[in-house]
């Protein structure tokens, strides 16, 4: 394999966790929810959509700290307390109004939910913590029998607090997705994180609502065909070869050459493409992933899909700094497996491009009104893979809560979504300024070595 292309592995193990209490962190002062018994908050259509319906699982590992474990659980949790305020919609739980639309309402016995934990391991008996592990979901809380996507009435936020016999330990934590987004979470974060390391409330920027900004136009006006959410027949051996084959989770590094090799390849091809790193290792691994599936029929139309941040494409809608909701869209390119096989990797590159510029401020409201007058009720896997960039976040920076940055930032386990492909940050300690990605993928044990030697470009073409 090339040198600069490294197929991680991670240790399968059980990591046994003892749960030694669970509790509630209410905001620590009064907030606009406790001036009125009703009060509720609206929540846009970028915010309830079908796919923002999920919890979004993170771990963050720090290595030994010299506090004891209830001045780590106290530091969190007063820091907690503290950033609820301004946070104040993260303590509120979620329901339904009427035609299915989510708002976000108070109560009193609401508030962030905080787990404390043990496990009889150290850190260094899990193996490498750079690669993200299926094997670390205990390190997440989840209520036992809480069925899948289970939203309404729950937590917004979900931090379990686990220590190692090494003195280390782990914060796992569950986010709402239809409170925030990827920008939105790490705003957040970074405030608790900063509170908690300097023991007084920082909020940089100060936390906005908002969310009317992206209200329904009236009347709705759809303009485009919004691809990513119809429903799409499956006619391809694809979902069923990955639901149905225990996926195995897959994950490689790419140093920032390879990264660079494969935009020469693509620009290389077609003197006219000027394209991004992403469009091209996005095009690259979709082509390796079908290619290695061996996706048929040969005329049946794939999806590529991957979020792109709206905040910098506004132009009439204006936004205030502190905005920490959903302003992603989900772009989409499509081809048939035919081309997609057989094309050049330029064309393909220049179908991620054309996707992703497509989306401005225009396409993000005619998403808006889609969704008003579609209202799309379940997720769609017909012929998709999506594509979701960590990179995009400084994760290690910001989760510094005052034990210094993590040795790990990031998800957990891909297989319950097999077709979504992650895009993570090379972080840890010890990254310094190493570009490098890792990528991660579920694939069926029969395509694991073709797709690691398509990755590499060991056929290019």
């Amino acid at each position: 394999m090339d040198s600069c292309i490294q197929e991680l592995h991670f240790s399968h193990l059980h990591i046994p966790v003892t749960i030694n209490q669970k509790f509630l962190v209410h905001p620590s002062s009064p907030t606009p929810a406790n001036q009125s018994p009703h009060h509720s908050l609206y929540l846009s259509n970028l915010d309830d959509i079908i796919g923002a319906r999920v919890f979004t699982p993170s771990v963050y590992f720090y290595p030994s700290t010299n506090n004891q474990k209830s001045l780590v659980l106290k530091r969190l949790q007063d820091a907690l307390g503290e950033v609820l305020v301004p946070y104040y919609p993260l303590s509120g739980r979620l329901r339904e109004v009427e035609n299915g639309k989510l708002e976000v309402f108070f109560g009193e016995e609401q508030g962030a939910l905080m787990v404390s934990a043990n496990s009889s391991m150290a850190l260094a008996d899990l193996g490498d913590l750079t690669v993200p592990n299926p094997a670390w979901l205990p390190l997440i809380f989840r209520n036992p029998g809480e069925e899948a996507y289970k939203i309404l009435e729950m937590p917004l936020l979900i931090a379990q607090v686990t220590f190692f016999t090494c003195g280390g330990f782990s914060l796992g934590i569950r986010l709402c997705h239809c409170i925030c987004d990827g920008f939105g979470a790490m705003q957040f974060l970074g405030s608790w994180a900063a509170t908690a390391k300097t023991g007084k409330l920082i909020t940089d920027p100060e936390p906005v609502w908002d969310r009317e900004t992206f209200k329904p136009r009236n009347p709705p006006m759809v303009k485009y065909p919004h691809h990513e959410y119809l429903p799409i027949e499956e006619r391809s051996n694809l979902t069923n070869s990955l639901w149905d084959t225990k996926p195995l989770q897959k994950c490689y590094r790419i140093c920032k050459e390879f990264q660079c090799r494969v935009k020469g390849i693509a620009q290389g091809q077609d003197s006219t493409l000027v394209c991004s790193t992403f469009d091209a290792m996005a095009a690259h691994i979709w082509r390796s992933w079908v290619k290695a599936l061996d996706v048929k029929p040969l005329d049946y139309n794939l999806r590529l899909t991957f979020s792109v941040n709206v905040r910098t494409r506004l132009e009439t809608l204006k936004l205030r700094k502190g905005f920490y909701g959903n302003v992603v869209c989900l772009a989409c390119a499509m081809s048939s497996v035919d081309s997609l096989i057989n094309d050049s990797l330029s064309k393909t590159t220049r179908l991620v491009q054309e996707a992703r510029l497509r989306v401005s401020e225009d396409y993000l409201r005619s998403m808006v009104d889609y969704v008003e007058v579609k209202r799309p009720k379940r997720l769609e896997f017909g012929g998709k893979l999506t594509i979701t960039q960590w990179t995009r976040f400084e994760m290690y920076e910001t989760a510094d809560f005052g034990w210094g940055k993590p040795v790990y930032a990031g998800p957990i386990d891909l297989r319950p979504t097999p077709q979504v492909c992650v895009l993570l940050p090379q972080g840890g300690v010890e990254s310094g300024n190493d570009q490098s990605m890792v990528v991660c993928l579920c694939l069926p044990p029969s395509a694991v070595h073709n797709f690691t030697r398509l990755l590499s470009l060991n056929d290019h073409k």
